[in-house]
């Protein structure tokens, strides 16, 4: 039998050794290869969803899903109907690849600095005036949450709101902690916003950011 020695140990091995070196070797590879592919997959479903603008006709899941994620806070099919309709870009659904399944949505929209709208209200308007942006809602069924969609849905929707030196939101059920990480703060508030958060129930929280405000370009 030809024999070799490993410079690295001095131990002298025979060719079954190398063949079952080769082995190990090839066994790696494919270990390797298909960890690689499981990731791709992973990744695959990971993004199986994509943020699109809401329309009229995505009023009904949207409903379904805002009742079994809000249910002590109702709101009407025609009030989120009216939101889409006065400003679309604010109003966007999480949808599957696929079917175009939602999974969830966002509602926001300009309004008039500290002034927003009572549950489950109409606006009539976006008013001319508007000098602030409001994150009405933005819910996301339980089992595509932790995935990073929030975190993007919020990106897209800083690109109106940095039209407009704040932002604003309600927060409830204790997700304050969540939006801090987007520099959204507690702030004080009158007795008429105190009356509308109130609405929102006992964790509502009035919450105020300071925009990278954007210029427009001159033209």
């Amino acid at each position: 039998m030809e024999r070799y020695s490993d410079a690295t140990t001095g131990i002298e091995h025979g060719k079954p050794f190398e063949r079952f070196l080769r082995f190990v070797q090839r066994v790696e590879v494919s270990a390797i290869a298909a960890t690689m592919q499981q990731a791709q997959k992973a990744r695959e479903r990971y993004r199986a969803a994509i943020w699109r603008r809401l329309t009229s006709n995505d009023i009904d899941n949207h409903i379904y899903i805002a009742d079994a994620i809000h249910p002590g806070l109702p709101e009407s099919a025609e009030v989120f109907a009216e939101r889409v309709k006065l400003f679309p870009e604010g109003c966007l659904a999480l949808t599957d690849r696929d079917t175009d399944k939602i999974y969830g949505y966002a509602i926001t929209h300009p309004i008039r600095y500290r002034q927003p709208p009572a549950l489950d209200s109409f606006l009539g308007e976006v008013s001319p005036a508007a000098n602030q942006y409001y994150i009405h809602d933005l819910t996301i069924l339980p089992d595509f949450q932790g995935r990073g969609y929030a975190h993007e849905c919020i990106e897209k929707l800083f690109m109106s709101a940095n039209r407009y030196a704040t932002a604003c939101l309600v927060s409830v059920y204790g997700t304050a902690s969540f939006w801090t990480k987007y520099d959204f703060l507690p702030t004080d508030t009158d007795e008429t916003m105190a009356e509308k958060i109130c609405a929102y129930g006992e964790e509502a929280v009035y919450l105020e950011r300071r925009n990278n405000v954007q210029k427009s370009s001159p033209t």
